[in-house]
């Protein structure tokens, strides 16, 4: 997923993610950001959300198309959880998630600027990038359990 975003992003693609702000799972809360480098090197634009926790799985695709869903499209979720999306092909949807998506970030996303990103102490750098190892490590363990 990440090569597809990066990919979009350098092919002049506006790419925005709004993504919880909020620590609810330590280690995978952490370990995400070890990625965010890449993004944002990519042109990609994070918007992290903190007004609540946020739950929703949902995009917009080239204004007229959307997913909604439970799938966290990451490994973990692929692998071990039981986990859906719907893709809708209706410009009038997809425009109304969209506009509450923008909503959202007006109300309540703070944005990551690329800079200020960059240069964050050393050790919240090697944090993200331990709990990164860590997550990889309980992925690797619990699909190794799931498919032995």
């Amino acid at each position: 997923m990440k090569y597809a975003l990066v990919g979009a992003a350098q092919r002049g693609v506006r790419v925005v993610l709004l993504l919880q702000g909020l620590v609810e799972y330590v280690v995978p809360h952490y370990a995400s950001r070890a990625l965010f480098g890449s993004l944002l090197a990519a042109g990609i634009h994070i918007e992290e959300y903190r007004h609540s926790f946020l739950h929703a799985k949902v995009a917009v695709f080239d204004c007229c198309r959307a997913s909604v869903g439970s799938s966290n499209i990451d490994p973990f979720s692929l692998l071990m959880a039981r986990e859906a999306n719907v893709f809708v092909d209706d410009a009038r949807f997809a425009a109304e998630l969209r506009a509450s998506l923008e909503d959202a970030i007006r109300a309540g996303a703070r944005s990551l600027p690329p800079q200020k990103w960059k240069h964050r102490p050393l050790w919240r750098r090697a944090w993200n990038w331990i709990a990164y190892g860590i997550a990889r490590l309980l992925i690797g363990f619990a699909s190794y359990e799931r498919y032995h």
